[in-house]
This record gives structure tokens, sequence and C-alpha cells, in this order.
């Protein structure tokens, strides 16, 4: 991890309160001890998400740990948009998502960190399907959907990812300043659609490995609804693209 850096690390959390402490306890304690901030957005959870992470940060005494919540759900994109809008406020160099779920590895985030070290991206996302998805426990369901979706959307942005989907995510702050985010949707295809901004903006995007990992946590996400609103967000981007149709938030 590059100390020259002013990393935060931001974790969403929905109705996580059996795994938000497991998650920072696995983050590795370089990783902790030189970020700028660690801070927790709880987005309104019905369960006691918000007190587990005030009482970690009490007991953990970990004087960059953060702890908010949303009076109101904001969605997985609103929660996002906050938090970005908050790492640009506030300064940082980097910000990376880290859920609150423990479906991605805490102890890969140095892995994702290393290629702003030395200016190689603007963002860096995990890619699960460079690895074993679905010896992970990925659904098949999911495994064929993914795949599917990312099949079209190599086609309609020209590029060559192994995927769209993954939430385990690092942005160069710098690079969130120079396009609409807050335009994007606040629902689950806000990852599809900040993308495509990076994407019109000519904007480093780099892949790294992941494992899978699929256990008793919930998922609130409708496959089905989602699919459909990543092929809508394609589709907008491909009429915007020809001229048919502007839509605001590709206006970057």
């Amino acid at each position: 991890m590059n100390k020259n850096l002013k990393v935060a690390i931001f974790i969403p959390a929905y109705n996580a309160a059996k795994t938000l402490p497991i998650v920072i306890d696995r983050i590795p304690e370089e990783v902790k001890k030189n970020s700028a901030e660690i801070f927790i957005v709880d987005d309104a959870s019905v369960d006691n998400t918000y007190l587990i992470g005030i009482g970690y940060q009490a007991v953990s005494k970990l004087p960059n740990l953060k702890v908010y919540r949303n009076e109101k759900n904001k969605g997985y994109g609103g929660n996002q948009k906050f938090a970005y809008r908050y790492a640009i406020d506030n300064g940082f160099d980097v910000v990376a998502m880290l859920h609150g779920d423990a479906q991605y590895a805490p102890e890969k985030i140095s892995h994702l960190l290393e290629p702003f070290g030395t200016d190689e991206a603007d963002m860096v996302f995990g890619s699960r399907m460079s690895g074993d998805p679905l010896g992970g426990g990925m659904p098949l369901h999911k495994f064929l959907g993914n795949k599917f979706l990312t099949w079209v959307a190599n086609r309609v942005l020209k590029e060559n990812l192994s995927e769209y989907h993954s939430g385990y995510r690092v942005y160069s702050v710098s690079a969130l300043k120079k396009i609409p985010f807050e335009k994007c949707s606040d629902n689950f295809h806000f990852d599809t659609e900040i993308i495509i901004q990076f994407k019109i903006k000519g904007l480093r995007i780099i892949e790294r490995p992941i494992p899978t990992y699929y256990g008793n946590e919930r998922c609130h996400v409708n496959v089905v609804s989602y699919g459909l609103n990543v092929l809508k967000s394609l589709g907008q981007y491909w009429l915007h693209l020809r001229g048919i149709k502007n839509f605001d938030k590709f206006l970057v």
C-alpha cells in the first residue's frame, strides 16, 4: 500500500450486523493502519448494523474508523453516491468499496490498491469471473446471467472485461471528479452505469482476479430486474452514442 496516497475505505452496509465485524477484522493490519479513513455507511438497516458499527468503533479504538447512518434507505447506488461525494469533499486520493456482507475478501484489498501506487489505473475492480466463481459457490443462474450480460456489455462498449457486476471496486477520486456519477441510478445497476461513464471519458479500468464466496448472507438483488436494468442502460448508451437520444448521465 502506497503511504503517499490518502486512501479511504468505504463499507456499505445493509442488514449486515452479523458480518460487519468479520469484514473489518479481516482487513489487513497494514491497510487499517495506513488508511486515512475507514467509514461505514449503514443504509437504514432494519437490524442492528449501525449499533454494531458503533460498538466495534468503541471497542477497537481505531482512530480512523467512522460510522454513519442514512435515515432513509438511499439504495445501493445512492449509498455509493453519498460515499464518493464524501471522498471528494474530504480530499481523499483513492476510495475503495468493500461490502459489509463479507462476500468479497478484505484480504485482497492491497492487491486492488497496487495500480494506484504506480498511476496505472483510474478504477480497479476485483473480478470473480477471472477465477473459479462456481467453485466459490456462485449459483449457476447468476454465473450464466453474468456471462450473458458481460457478453452484451463488451459488444456495446467495445471492451473486453471479464465481468461488469463485481461490487469490489477502487476508484481514483480525481477520476470521480470528472464524471457525473450522481446522475447514475440509485439501484444496483449503478455499477454498470459508472463503468459506461468511465468508458466515455476514456478513463483507465483494470481488473484483478479475486476469489468468489457465497455463504448464507441474504442477497438483496432481484436478478431479473437487475439484468433488465443493465440491458436498459446499455441500450441508452447505444442511443446516446449515435446521437439518437441524449441522456444526462452520459453527458460526460
